[in-house]
This record gives C-alpha cells, structure tokens and sequence, in this order.
C-alpha cells in the first residue's frame, strides 16, 4: 500500500445489515461535514422503517430491503462502497476491499452480521437461509419439492415450517419441544396445533417492496447462492448478504410441488448423523430406510434417532457464527468464545478507534441481571444505534453511559401467526432453582407465562394480542415484591392493567 494515494473517511462502517445502516444513518447527520463511508457487499441495504416505540425498551419496526442509494441521496457526506473487505490493518487505520481499494479511516465499525452454521460446507443439497438470495434460492427449490428436511429450532425454522404449503415438511429438533430458543415446553404446546390447522389467509398486503438488480454496478461485488453457484459479475467475493429482518417471507410464496396444503411431522431430540445422496445409497447396501424414505430421492437424512428420510433437499437452520473474516488476520481482536469480537460497554474492540455492532460482536461488559445478548434484528439495531452514539462521543471527547436498552432485555415478533412478546429472563436463563412460574393459557388465544425470583418478576413470555407487554415492563424494571398476589397475578378476571397504573 506504500505510495498509494488513499481517500480517509472520518467514519467508516462495515455491513449493509440492520445495525451497519442504523449506525451509518446516526452518523452522518450528527457529523454533516465529515466523511461516511459505508462498505457492504451487496446491491441493497437493510432499512428499518415503520418504527414505533411501545414502552422504554419495547419497540416494534418493520425491515425494507433498499438500493443502496437511497442512502447517499439522504444524506450527502455518504458514501457507500460496494465491495466485500479483503482485510483491516487496525495499526494503519485502513481497510482494503476486494476489488483493490484502499480507504483510511479516523473511526470504524464492524457490522458484518453472521452466516449460517450448515450442516454441510459443500453439499448442493444442503441449503441455509441468512440472506435475500439464499430465501430467493430456497423459494426456486421448494417450487419443485415434494419433501424437505428442515434442521434446527430457532427462529428461521420456526418461520418456515408454518408458512411452507404443498410440501411435506419432517422438522428434526434436537429438544424435547418445538422453539427452546424461545420458549418452554408449555409455549410449545400451545403453538404446536398451529402446525395441524390450516393456516389464515393474509388480508394484508406485504408491505415491503422488491428490489431487484439484473446486473450489479461496476466493480460490485459478487453474490452467491446457497448452492455456491454465482450472479453477477465477480470481484471475488463470497460475503454474505445482510441478513434477513423479521417478517422476511411476507410476499413471497412458499409452496412446493404439490397440491395438499400442508403436512408437517416433528421428529423430537434427534440431530443429524449423516446426509447421503441417492448414489450413495445404491453404493452401500447396507444402509437400512424406514418406509418414509422408499423411492428415488435426491437426498438422504439419516437422524441419530434410527429414521432416514428422503427428501428433496435439506434446510440447515442451526444458528449462526459470527461473520468476523477476514478481520482477524494480522490484528488483534480479542474474540469470545461464541467467535464474536469482544465488545466493551461502548462498543468498542480491543483494537483502537474500532468498534463493533450487532451479531459480529459479542457483549462483554457486565451485563444488567436482566438482560442477555440474542442474535437478533432488534439488539442488531439498538447496538448499531449505540454504537454510533459512543463513536460521535468518542470523537467529540464527551462522556456516555450505557443505554437503556440494555437494562431489560425485550423482543417483539411473530411467530405461527401469534404476536410474541418476550421479555428479561424469558426462559429462566440463569436463575436459581428457586425460581417459580405462573402461566395462563387459553387455547388458541393467548399464552401468559411470567418467571418469578424471590417474589419478583423477572421475565416474562406473552403469545397472542395479550396487552400486557408494558405492564410486565414496568413490574420487571421496578421489582415490586408480588408476593402478597400468587397466583391472582394473571387472574383473568383482573385488570391487571388498571391493577398496577
């Protein structure tokens, strides 16, 4: 890089992704006069729009997928660089992309998100849904699918399982319940006749608009499919897209081959022993198929609980790691044990002038005791927000605490076609043996589950349009003794609303 003339933004951000953009969009209008660059990979851009906030840490958006420029006609000190980035010399402040480029900056953020843990690296057959183009590759294959094999029980799963029709669906958990990330197994069987009954038609339209490119801009970088075939024009890069927001299969028709609605089974506290193609299978004999798999598929799953199944193709949605190449080499990134870049409670890494947000980066201050770090949309876009605030303060020279947001941990989503809503220690992660659980649940309505420790709320799980989100809120935070309540505390014949104002 010697004697190369290198353009120096005051800030660049790494990551076209909920918490990269969110940072670059606090950025650039607190600093109108300074440069902001924007370095991501893909043609578009993930925008959180539609953004409302319910309480003090509750808040409720919607994920639009954006050309790129609607960016820089926003704010003109921005500039964004398609590209994916071949390294970072910290000791330099530089970061040189694929295609070349060589660009200086005063202050970074790394906002490169996750990719998915796939079963297979180099299986066509094995196909993980992260991004836009791995969701347009699983939408193509599941036209022509008869049978798939969906792996994991997170949020990806839970989502597809319940909006794909005309496929049999075998759905291989390795819990004893459909969602532990999320739920219990009460939760679980309350969701569970979802999956049985037909689903609701939307009387809503989508929302959020398509972009589509046919070729990318010169010098973008190239995009991959699950199956690692390419489009566009190459610049050598393998990155990832940004990840998909919440709602992502609105609009999209998730239908297969045939004509039947739906059939999902559920095959509990198994994992995958092996996956074998149809060739494979001819070659050893030996190989012993139970009834499900007779016939000539492409593909085979055989489970740790005896069952093989044949299928069309395999969905590998067993969590993330975080997207942390090729940031490592030569630099001296504390990483935690989850492979995330470890984060101080200003967001920034242990290389200087370097901060971190989202599903790269790993919370490592001590947490509140009533929140914890989750891959997810929502704290990718409160800590892209933060992460701005602690860099314009840091430049600024101006002292800043840590925010709110991290006091109580929160979700909102949706999943079955219920609002989910949940709330501090959720799950009961970390609590002691003492701790007790109220639950009330009307079937197929509403599911209310709140955690108790020494008298005190200290978690809570709402399915269904309960109103009870800000309520719970305010006893979680405020840690009013409910002890002199029990059980009357979700009696349905109180206001609890009205009860606690």
């Amino acid at each position: 890089m010697a004697g190369e003339k290198v353009k120096t933004f005051k800030f660049i951000i790494v990551g076209g992704g909920i918490a990269g953009v969110t940072c670059a969009e606090q950025l650039s209008p607190e600093f109108p006069s300074a440069d902001v660059a924007l370095i991501t990979a893909g043609l578009h851009i993930k925008t959180v729009t539609n953004y409302k906030q319910v309480s003090k840490t509750i808040e409720e958006f919607d994920v639009e997928e954006r050309p790129s420029s609607v960016l820089e006609e926003k704010f003109p000190n921005l500039t964004v660089i398609h590209s994916a980035v071949r390294s970072i010399h910290a000791h330099s402040h530089c970061v040189e992309t694929l295609d070349g480029r060589v660009f200086g900056y005063e202050k970074l953020c790394l906002c490169s998100g996750a990719r998915p843990k796939l079963l297979a690296q180099d299986n066509p057959f094995v196909l993980g849904i992260r991004d836009t183009d791995s969701a347009q590759e699983f939408q193509k294959r599941l036209s022509k699918a008869k049978r798939i094999v969906v792996v994991g029980n997170g949020g990806i799963a839970l989502e597809l399982v319940y909006e794909v029709e005309g496929c049999e669906v075998v759905w291989a958990v390795k819990d004893k319940a459909i969602g532990n990330t999320f739920f219990d197994a009460g939760a679980a069987q309350f969701l569970v006749p979802s999956l049985e009954a037909d689903k609701p038609k939307a009387d809503v339209p989508c929302r959020r608009p398509r972009y589509t490119t046919e070729e990318p801009a010169p010098g973008a970088a190239q995009t991959f499919t699950a199956d690692g075939s390419s489009r566009g024009q190459s610049s050598g890069s393998v990155e990832p897209g940004s990840a998909l927001g919440p709602d992502w299969h609105r609009g999209v028709e998730l239908r297969g081959a045939e004509q039947a609605s739906r059939r999902v089974s559920v095959e509990y506290q198994c994992e995958v022993d092996q996956i074998f193609s149809f060739e494979e299978r001819l070659r050893s004999p030996q190989q012993t198929l139970n009834p499900e798999s007779d016939g000539s598929w492409p593909v085979y799953v055989q489970l740790t609980n005896g069952k093989t199944f044949g299928c069309d193709f395999v969905v590998s949605a067993t969590g993330v790691v975080p997207n942390t190449e090729p940031f490592l080499h030569g630099n001296n990134f504390a990483v935690a044990s989850d492979g995330g870049l470890q984060v101080d409670d200003h967001m920034r890494t242990s290389e200087p002038d370097v901060f971190a947000a989202g599903d790269v980066c790993t919370a490592c201050w001590e947490h509140s005791p009533l929140w914890q770090q989750m891959r997810l949309w929502t704290q990718a876009r409160q800590m892209g927000w933060y992460a701005a605030r602690c860099m314009a303060a840091d430049v600024l020279s101006e002292a800043t605490e840590l925010d709110f947001c991290f006091e109580l941990f929160s979700h909102v989503t949706k999943f079955f076609n219920y609002k989910v809503v949940l709330l501090g220690k959720f799950n009961a992660q970390g609590l002691r043996s003492d701790h007790e659980l109220l639950v009330r649940c009307t079937k197929g309505r509403e599911y209310v589950k709140v955690v108790l420790s020494r008298g005190r709320m200290v978690g809570a799980v709402l399915i269904g349009d309960t109103d009870l989100e800000e309520t719970f809120e305010n006893l979680i935070l405020n840690q009013m003794d409910l002890t002199p309540y029990g059980e009357e505390l979700l009696n349905p014949n109180i206001d609890i609303e009205d009860y606690f104002d």
